[in-house]
C-alpha cells in the first residue's frame, strides 16, 4: 500500500497533485461498486496520479443533523480503504454551508478544472454534486468535453440481488449479516474507534473487555460478534464482542462495542482499533444476574472460537 497525500483545500493543490484522474463520490463504505469507478478512473488515464475527490463529513451529516448515525466508515477507515484500493491523493473536501452553496458549475469550473486541473474524471451514474444536487452525469459530460477534461460514467456493478450499494450494506448490517455485507464491501465491515475507559466490570467477571464508543458509525444489530482486529503490536487477534447498550448492567445509554480478545491480557487503553464484524452470534438480551450473563459468555467466546476454527470461518 503506497503513501496517501490527503488534500483538504482545492485552492492549495500542490504541483504534483495536479492532472490527476480523479474519482468522486462520498465513498461510504468503499464497497466494490467504489471499487469499480477507481478502476475506470485509472483505466482511462493509467499516467495520471490515482485520486479521489470527497467531502467530510458526508453531506447527509450536515444537512440532517438530528439522524441517528449512519456511516459505514468515518474518515481515517475511508482513507485507509483507498489507500489499499491504489488510491493516491485523497482530496478530502470540507463540506460546509459556502460549500454547499457552490454551483454545479461552479464546481466543475472551479474545484475540478482550475483547483484541481484534473485530466479526468470518473463517477456513477447516479453522482450528484452541487448547490441542491443540481449536477449531475450529463452536466458533468457536457462541461468537461468543453474544458477538455475526460469523464468515465461507471454503472452500476450488480449481483444477483441487484445493484451493490452503501444503502444496502447498511441494511444487511442492521439485520445481523455481516458476511453478506462483506462479501458487498470486498473486506469485513468494522468499527474503528479509541479504546476508553469503562466500568471494568468484565474483569471481574474474569471477560476483561476493550471498549469503543460507536460514536459517528452506523449501529449494526445489537447483540454477539465474532470479532478480529490489528493490534498496535501488529498482531492480528481474534475474540468475541458485545455491540450495544448492556441492558443488564443498565447503562444504556450510549451504544458501544465491547470485546473480548482471546489470549490477551494487556493494556490496550487509548490505542484505537479497527475491530472487523466477522459472525453475528446472537441478539443482545438482558440477563437475570451477573452469573448467568458470564455463563452466556463463556458459551458465546466458545461460539466465536469454534466459527474461527471452522472450515469456513478464519480472520
Amino acid at each position: 500500500m503506497g503513501e496517501l497525500t490527503i488534500l483538504r483545500d482545492w485552492r492549495a493543490v500542490p504541483e504534483h497533485a495536479r492532472g490527476a484522474s480523479v474519482a468522486l463520490g462520498n465513498f461510504d463504505g468503499v464497497h466494490r461498486g467504489h471499487a469499480e469507478v477507481l478502476r475506470a478512473a485509472h483505466a482511462a488515464r493509467p499516467d495520471a496520479p490515482r485520486a479521489v475527490l470527497s467531502f467530510a463529513p458526508h453531506p447527509r451529516e450536515f444537512f440532517r443533523p438530528d439522524d441517528p448515525p449512519f456511516r459505514l466508515t468515518l474518515e481515517a477507515e475511508r482513507a485507509d480503504a483507498l489507500a489499499a484500493l491504489g488510491v493516491q491523493i485523497l482530496v478530502e473536501l470540507p463540506f460546509d454551508r459556502a460549500f454547499s452553496a457552490l454551483s454545479a458549475e461552479d464546481f466543475i469550473d472551479a474545484v475540478l478544472h482550475r483547483g484541481l486541473g484534473a485530466a479526468h474524471v470518473a463517477c456513477g451514474a447516479d453522482f450528484a454534486f452541487g448547490h441542491r444536487r443540481g449536477g449531475d452525469a450529463r452536466l458533468l459530460a457536457t462541461h468537461c468535453a468543453a474544458l477538455g477534461i475526460g469523464l468515465s460514467v461507471v454503472p452500476h456493478l450488480d449481483d444477483a440481488e441487484g445493484p451493490i450499494s452503501s444503502t444496502r450494506i447498511r441494511r444487511l448490517l442492521q439485520d445481523g449479516y455481516p458476511e453478506r455485507a462483506a462479501s458487498l464491501l470486498g473486506r469485513e465491515p468494522v468499527v474503528r474507534g479509541e479504546v476508553v475507559h469503562g466500568d471494568a466490570r468484565g474483569r471481574t467477571i474474569g471477560f476483561p473487555t476493550a471498549n469503543i464508543a460507536l460514536g459517528r458509525h452506523l449501529e449494526p444489530a445489537r447483540g454477539v460478534y465474532a470479532v478480529s482486529a490489528l493490534f498496535p503490536d501488529g498482531i492480528v487477534r481474534r475474540g468475541v464482542a458485545n455491540i450495544g447498550r448492556r441492558p443488564t448492567v443498565a447503562e444504556g445509554a450510549i451504544a458501544r462495542l465491547e470485546a473480548h480478545w482471546f489470549d490477551f491480557d494487556g493494556d490496550l487503553y487509548g490505542a484505537t482499533l479497527s475491530v472487523a464484524l466477522h459472525h453475528f452470534i446472537r441478539e443482545e438480551r438482558k440477563f437475570e444476574s451477573f452469573e448467568a450473563l458470564r455463563g452466556q459468555i463463556t458459551r458465546d467466546a466458545d461460539a466465536a472460537r469454534a466459527w474461527f476454527n471452522a472450515p469456513s470461518g478464519g480472520a
